[in-house]
C-alpha cells in the first residue's frame, strides 16, 4: 500500500488510575500519546508504511516517545532533534455525567521551537501519497504553523495527497488573537484534498455552523442531515477539498456515546449506522482512530466511499474500548464489527 507521512507532537500523557480524580492520585500510568501520533499508529497497524515526522529533545524522555512509534512499526527516521522538554498532559477520565479532563504542561516543548527549514520536507515526501496534520500543530506556536505552511506546500507541489483533521483545542491557540487563527487555518486548509472536522471545529476556525442544531443542547440526538449544510459551506470556502467528513457524536454520559460519521464528496453525503458505545474505556484518540481508518479506507478502496467510511467508524468505535491514545485494533477486528458482529466473545 502506498506510504504515508504524519506531522504534529507526540505527548507524555500522564494520567490517574482508573476513574480517580486528580486530588486522589499518588500515581500516573504512563502512555505517549498525540493526534497525528496517533494517526500513524493506526496505519501502522493496518500494514500502511508510515513516517511521524516531529520534533524530539535528545534525552531519555525524547528517547522513549521515539522509541514507542518505532515499537508499533512507524517510521521515524525522519524526526529531527532539539529542544529541552517533551510536552505532556494529564487526563483525568471521567465517568457516567462527570466529564473528562485535561491539563496540558507543553510549553516550550521542543515542537512549539521547531522553524521553517528544520525539516527537509522534499526528502520526507519522497515516494509518498499522502500527507496528514490535524489543526492541533499550528495551536501549538507561529513556529510550528510555519512548519506546517512549509510542510503543505511543499507536498502540494510534489502531488502528495493532503488531509487534516481540524480538530479546534480552545486551551491550545495561546500565541493569536481569533483573526490570526483563521487566518492561519484557512491558509492551511486550503491546501487540503480531504478535511475532517466535526461541528465545533468548522463554526470556531471558520464561522460555519449546522443549520438548526444546538450540539450542546441536543448532544444525544445527532442527525446527519444537519451537517450537510456544514459539508456544502466547507467545499464552498475550500474548493480544492474532494471529500469533507464529519464525525457524529452523541454524548448520553461520559459512559455511554453514540458514534457514526458522513462523508460528503459534493454530490451525494455518505453516511454510516449509528453505533451505541456503552462503558466506555478510552474516549481519548476516538477522532484520531476514525482519521487512521478513514485514511485506511480511501486508499484501499479509493472507488468506494460508503466502505471506506464505515471502515473509519468501526475502527473508531473498537478505539473506545482500548486504553490508551493509540487504536491497537486489527484489520480483521474492524471488518468483523463492520459484518455486525458486536459480541465480544472470546475468539479461541
Amino acid at each position: 500500500m502506498k506510504k504515508v507521512v504524519t506531522f504534529g507532537e507526540i505527548m507524555l500523557r500522564l494520567a490517574p488510575e482508573g476513574f480517580l480524580r486528580f486530588s486522589q492520585a499518588s500515581s500516573f500510568d504512563v502512555v505517549y500519546g498525540g493526534g497525528e501520533s496517533n494517526v500513524a499508529v493506526s496505519l501502522a497497524n493496518y500494514g500502511v508504511p508510515v513516517d511521524f515526522v516531529t520534533r524530539l529533545p535528545k534525552n531519555d524522555i525524547g528517547e522513549c516517545a521515539m522509541m514507542e512509534m518505532r515499537k508499533r512499526g512507524v517510521g521515524v527516521d525522519k524526526i529531527v532533534w532539539g529542544g529541552d522538554r517533551l510536552g505532556i498532559y494529564f487526563l483525568e477520565t471521567g465517568a457516567v455525567s462527570r466529564g473528562s479532563k485535561v491539563v496540558y504542561d507543553r510549553a516550550h516543548s521542543a515542537i512549539s521551537e521547531i522553524k521553517p527549514g528544520m525539516v527537509d520536507w522534499k526528502a520526507a515526501f519522497k515516494d509518498v501519497a499522502w500527507f496528514h496534520w490535524t489543526g492541533i500543530t499550528p495551536a501549538i506556536s507561529q513556529g510550528a504553523a510555519d512548519a506546517c505552511l512549509e510542510a503543505v506546500k511543499i507536498a502540494s507541489e510534489m502531488g502528495v495527497t493532503i488531509s487534516t483533521d481540524l480538530n479546534y483545542r480552545a486551551k491550545l491557540w495561546t500565541y493569536c488573537d481569533d483573526a490570526h487563527r483563521e487566518k492561519v487555518m484557512t491558509e492551511l486548509t486550503s491546501y487540503c484534498d480531504v478535511v475532517l472536522g466535526n461541528e465545533e471545529d468548522a463554526e470556531k476556525h471558520f464561522g460555519i455552523h449546522p443549520e438548526g442544531l444546538d450540539v450542546h443542547k441536543n448532544g444525544h440526538e445527532v442527525k446527519a442531515e444537519a451537517f450537510l449544510s456544514v459539508c456544502k459551506q466547507m467545499m464552498e470556502k475550500f474548493p480544492r477539498a474532494k471529500k469533507v467528513i464529519t464525525t457524529l457524536r452523541g454524548s448520553i454520559s461520559a459512559s455511554h456515546n453514540t458514534w457514526a460519521g458522513v462523508l460528503y464528496d459534493g454530490k451525494k453525503m455518505y453516511e454510516t449506522r449509528q453505533y451505541q458505545i456503552t462503558d466506555i474505556v478510552d474516549r481519548v484518540g476516538g477522532g484520531d482512530s476514525f482519521m487512521g481508518g478513514l485514511i485506511y479506507g480511501l486508499l484501499k478502496y479509493p472507488e468506494d466511499d460508503q466502505n471506506a467510511l464505515d471502515f473509519a467508524v468501526a475502527a473508531s468505535c473498537l478505539k473506545h474500548t482500548i486504553k490508551g491514545d493509540a487504536n491497537l485494533a486489527t484489520v480483521s477486528e474492524v471488518e468483523k464489527l463492520m459484518g455486525g458482529d458486536a459480541s465480544g466473545r472470546v475468539a479461541r
